[in-house]
């Protein structure tokens, strides 16, 4: 059976290649032509032996996903339609900056999470992405952003904010996360790369443990009762458990701080009470915040929150001497802006035939 060599991580790799009869040092020259050097054909790795490339070409494939479109906006924005298989698609942002630029990457097709503001949950879940299609996508957009591996980079940051919940795909998610800090594979930093989740408590341990990325927590509501109607998993993993979970996460993550992200809702989570509880809920949590001005979907029961309003929400955030961001809109223009993100995929729910999924920038 052939066997796609960027589902491994570079302990992976090691042991394949072990399973095979070769040495550990073959792994890494392999890993370093696929992921540093964007190579897929074995016959390219030049400082291999010809009699090692002639196995791999008999046993193995470098296979990244597919890019279907390519779509350019007038503010610099990229976006790719990846084909993951089996009528799934996921889409992957590229938002360059001056001082950086950031890829937003998916880890699902779908999500089953069903927040009430996201169009990703009114379509359901598909399935998993592998460690091929997550990786892949970063393998991707490196190839076709034109990257000299000896230069620069054009990928300085990578977040796992796209489509689905990287912790509800933990295993593939470490992986591929693994790959993007090893020094033969991507070599970013780990201030660099940024999981965000909605808040699954235990998994959010187990990466504090087993990969201490960066950290962003999709908050959206200042109490329980609240953020039970807008992100359901409160329902098990209430406000309580979530921020002691934060607290824990920092003894071991790369920086000093959460990042929470929060949609602004007209009428609904923006006023300057719900930014008080703010306050009172994140006083013992080392963090700054994220505000995303909402961008409506078909059939979506919000609006969006005022200027004026989010200006006044900030400011509270703000005055009490947190760290407050307002996300800029890029890419509207080729539906890439935060919450128009779309791609077709399989609807084994239902639900609806699009899906128009929230995607952030980098904060880092």
């Amino acid at each position: 059976m052939t066997v796609n060599l960027l589902d491994f991580d570079a302990e992976g790799l090691t042991a394949w290649f072990a399973s095979i009869g070769e040495k550990p040092f073959r792994a890494r020259q392999v890993l370093r032509w696929m992921h540093r050097f964007g190579q897929s054909d074995f016959d390219a790795m030049t400082d291999i032996a010809k009699s090692l490339r002639e196995k791999l070409k008999a046993m193995a494939v470098v296979a990244p996903p597919a890019v279907v479109s390519d779509k350019l906006s007038d503010d610099g924005t990229r976006k790719f339609l990846i084909d993951v298989g089996g009528g799934n698609a996921v889409e992957t942002v590229f938002i360059p900056e001056d001082d950086r630029g950031t890829l937003c990457v998916s880890t699902q097709a779908g999500c089953a999470l069903d927040c009430s503001f996201c169009s990703t949950g009114k379509q359901g879940f598909n399935r998993n992405l592998t460690v091929a299609e997550i990786i892949g996508q970063l393998w991707q957009a490196n190839r076709a952003l034109g990257f000299d591996p000896k230069g620069d980079r054009i990928i300085s940051n990578v977040v796992l904010m796209g489509m689905g919940e990287p912790l509800a795909n933990f295993d593939n998610t470490v992986k591929a996360l693994r790959l993007m800090l090893d020094d033969n594979a991507y070599g970013l930093s780990r201030r660099r790369v940024t999981v965000s989740t909605s808040g699954l408590v235990p998994t959010m341990d187990r990466l504090r443990d087993e990969c201490p990325v960066a950290l962003a927590v999709s908050l959206h509501a200042p109490n329980d009762t609240l953020r039970d109607e807008l992100v359901p998993i409160n329902q098990k993993y209430p406000l309580s458990e979530l921020m002691a979970a934060c607290r824990r996460y920092l003894e071991k993550a790369p920086r000093d701080f959460v990042t929470f992200e929060y949609v602004m809702l007209d009428g609904v989570n923006d006023s300057d009470a719900h930014a008080r509880q703010l306050l009172a809920l994140t006083r013992d949590v080392p963090c700054k915040f994220n505000l995303i001005p909402f961008n409506p979907f078909p059939g979506s029961p919000y609006l969006r929150s005022k200027p004026e309003r989010i200006r006044r929400f900030a400011g509270i955030l703000i005055d009490a001497g947190i760290v407050t961001t307002t996300r800029k809109t890029r890419g509207d223009d080729i539906d890439a802006a935060c919450g128009q993100l779309a791609g077709q995929v399989q609807d084994k729910t239902r639900r609806t035939s699009r899906r128009i999924i929230e995607v952030h920038e980098a904060r880092s």
